[in-house]
């Protein structure tokens, strides 16, 4: 009686596992639309527009993810989201996914139940100070009071630093990235910290930009990137492949403007299979075929998502470093279509 109490109970999580690898993609498809959580404004990242229409890298994400599910990239509903909000909205299903300046953990893949699909961005903390303090290194730190986001590794990495380095802080703490930059920018606080990303999208929107100067220091690896539940492998792989699309996109020279030309003349196989051309990978999704033809046509591959938002020709002005593709001397790299 025992083997058969187990026996059922296997069974009921066989089923509880194959109910949960389907359900967010059927409840997408039946809602007609994807609910995105995002932050709630970060230059370059994600922020509404002119227009008042959220734009940014990782709105990127949350587009070319409505693009292969949908065939239009239109579809998404943005839900702004603190560091504190972001993880229970996503646990109880308030938002499909979330991607926002949000760290690859240990305890978040594991304690906290998430899949991370990819890196999107490969960052690290750093420190912001005003030019007037002439302040050189992070070490002439000791005694500052410090801005920082709760609820974020952020916060960690700092207590960290300073423990490490057998200096004292005072941590003057904020829920919104906004509130921080408000803070500081008003003189509240010595220093900010938060990813160096975040630093330089958060610099332009101070009331003197060229004031303020992001220390040498880079004190703690930073892996930001999408993320989903745990227990539906289906939706991950969804979410991880329409990003991966991209990636692939730039590394095969497809992009928005040409990828019409290539779908029609390319030879090269992994691009036809990329575009819908031969095989039959999007069922294996429970997509189309041609799901990441749309994503790039609508979104364009992930260069220029970068170039576009927040490389050098932008206000916020980041080269792509160590963001570039792995045949470019950086860690960007998809698995094979295949």
């Amino acid at each position: 009686m025992r083997f058969v109490g187990y026996l059922a109970m296997g069974v009921a999580a066989a089923l509880a596992a194959g109910q949960a690898g389907a359900g967010t993609l059927d409840d997408v498809k039946k809602r007609g639309s994807l609910l995105c959580g995002v932050t709630t404004g970060l230059a370059g990242f994600a922020a509404p527009n002119d227009k008042g229409e959220w734009a940014g890298f990782d709105v990127d994400v949350c587009r070319a993810v409505a693009a292969a599910v949908f065939g239009d990239a239109t579809k998404v509903k943005y839900v702004p989201t603190t560091a504190v909000s972001r993880f229970p909205a996503l646990q109880s299903g308030e938002v499909d996914l979330l991607s926002r300046n949000t760290t690859w953990t240990y305890d978040r893949d594991v304690k906290l139940g998430f899949d991370f699909v990819g890196v999107s961005f490969y960052d690290g903390q750093g420190f912001m100070v005003k030019k007037g303090l002439n302040v050189k290194s992070a070490l002439q730190l000791n005694g500052a009071t410090v801005c920082v986001q709760t609820g974020t590794s952020t916060e960690l990495n700092l207590a960290d630093y300073f423990r490490a380095n057998k200096m004292s802080y005072k941590p003057v703490i904020y829920e919104k990235a906004d509130e921080i930059r408000v803070a500081y920018d008003q003189g509240r606080c010595d220093v900010y910290t938060t990813d160096r990303s975040g630093l330089a999208a958060q610099r332009t929107q101070m009331s003197k930009p060229d004031d303020h100067v992001v220390l040498p220091e880079v004190i703690s690896k930073e892996p930001l990137g999408p993320l989903v539940r745990h227990g539906d492998n289906q939706w991950g792989d969804v979410v991880r492949w329409a990003f991966n699309a991209m990636i692939i996109a730039e590394e095969k020279g497809i992009t928005a403007a040409n990828v019409d030309q290539v779908k029609a003349s390319s030879q090269d196989p992994e691009v036809r299979r990329l575009l819908g051309v031969e095989g039959d990978f999007g069922t294996r999704l429970s997509l189309e075929n041609d799901w990441p033809y749309k994503v790039i046509k609508q979104v364009g591959n992930i260069g220029e998502s970068y170039e576009r938002h927040i490389g050098p020709k932008t206000p916020i002005g980041l080269d792509r470093g160590v963001n570039n593709l792995w045949s470019s001397g950086g860690l960007v790299y998809s698995p094979p279509y295949r």
